[in-house]
């Protein structure tokens, strides 16, 4: 700017300036903002009263007093005049200022907030540790973690009487476990309702697995400790008689099967024991066969090789021996289950509907007949005593 006023100063000198020529220098005089406080001042009257050289002499005089005015370097710009200038930037600032400090006490409230939530659970896991150490030492009236707890949260199963009744094409049942029990056989249901199943159904299904029968019922019942326990008021197994307690008590739980594994291993070991006659004729004559050392070739690798190579073959032989025995078991089970179930279907009484009525009927026929039968021996002995009377 110093220097275009300065260019236009000298040309002044041998021209005589026109309006435009002052009006470019009016422009570059407002264009830096330490002369723009001088130009405000000055009224465009005076500016343009005056001759063009007494406009350019007037315009630097007030240059150079703006200078002197000012303490500090001046800084000029080339941004337009009418550009907003300054205090645009502080509010954004101050506002960044309190998020950033906002963001810092939010931090640290959930670093605060998770450290107390952890020292809570270790304190709490920590005294849970020392009571089951002192109740397993033997210090009573401690809450344990068995003690206060239940299966599921919910209530356990409760003992329940049974209702036996029997389906007939006349009057169907329904059962839990095949939707409709067969004709002629019976069904037991918790006493007071009408969710039937089959005796057979539910015994077998208690043998091959006891876990789902107690879910029949939705777990409300404790079917297993009721109906087939030994020391249960509410068990079917008291009407089976001698029979059915060797076949349930004895084969099927005694030692949890280790009964029928032992008799049917001596049953094993009796049949070899009768047979051994016979099959040692047998081995004998394959053992001096012609067919049999001609197969050298093959199994007389086998009978020269290492020990190794002999002991797995003789783990091969084991579990195929095994497997074999393990069939012949469960198919032996089997029909011990299937026996029980025709003992259960014979013995079980009916207590609702049809059959309820007969066995009641033979049941005071039998008390009527014991009571004639005391009645009689009353009569014999007291006969037998009027003879002794008589003869003493």
């Amino acid at each position: 700017c110093k220097l275009l006023q300065l260019r236009i100063v000298l040309t002044m000198r041998s021209t005589r300036p026109s309006l435009l020529t002052i009006l470019a220098i009016a422009v570059a005089k407002a264009s830096h903002s330490s002369a723009n406080k001088g130009w405000i001042r000055q009224s465009p009257t005076s500016l343009f009263s005056k001759s063009p050289r007494q406009s350019i002499i007037s315009l630097a005089n007030s240059d150079a007093r703006q200078h002197r005015r000012d303490d500090g370097p001046q800084h000029y710009t080339t941004a337009p005049l009418f550009s907003l200038r300054g205090g645009s930037n502080d509010d954004e600032d101050e506002e960044d200022d309190a998020d950033e400090i906002l963001r810092k006490k939010r931090e640290e409230h959930e670093k605060l907030v998770k450290y107390r939530t952890e020292q809570q659970l270790l304190y709490q896991l920590r005294s849970t540790y020392l009571t089951e150490m002192l109740a397993a030492r033997g210090v009573p009236n401690l809450p344990t973690i068995a003690s206060v707890s239940t299966a599921d949260g919910e209530k356990p199963p409760e003992k329940v009487d049974w209702d036996c009744a029997l389906s007939t094409d006349d009057d169907p049942k329904s059962c839990l476990y095949s939707f409709d029990a067969e004709p002629d056989t019976k069904v037991v249901a918790p006493l007071g309702t009408d969710q039937w199943i089959s005796l057979s159904a539910l015994n077998r299904l208690r043998r091959t697995d006891p876990t789902k029968v107690e879910p029949m019922w939705h777990s409300r019942y404790s079917i297993l400790n009721s109906w087939f326990a030994d020391t249960s008021e509410f068990s079917l197994l008291q009407h089976v008689g001698v029979k059915g307690f060797f076949v349930s008590s004895v084969l099927l739980d005694g030692g949890n099967g280790m009964v029928l594994r032992s008799l049917l291993i001596l049953g094993v070991l009796s049949a070899l024991v009768l047979l051994m006659p016979l099959l040692e004729y047998i081995v004998g004559r394959i053992i001096v066969s012609a067919p049999f050392w001609a197969q050298w070739p093959t199994w007389g690798r086998v009978a020269r090789a290492g020990f190794p190579l002999k002991l797995l073959i003789g783990q091969l032989v084991w579990k195929g021996v095994a497997s074999s025995f393990a069939k012949v078991e469960n198919e032996v089970r089997e029909y011990i289950v299937d026996l029980e179930c025709e003992i259960l279907e014979e013995s079980v009484p009916v207590t609702v509907g049809v059959g309820a009525e007969d066995e009641e009927e033979e049941e005071e026929l039998e008390e009527d007949e014991g009571i004639e039968m005391d009645s009689e021996d009353f009569d014999e002995y007291d006969d037998e005593y009027d003879e002794y009377d008589d003869e003493y």
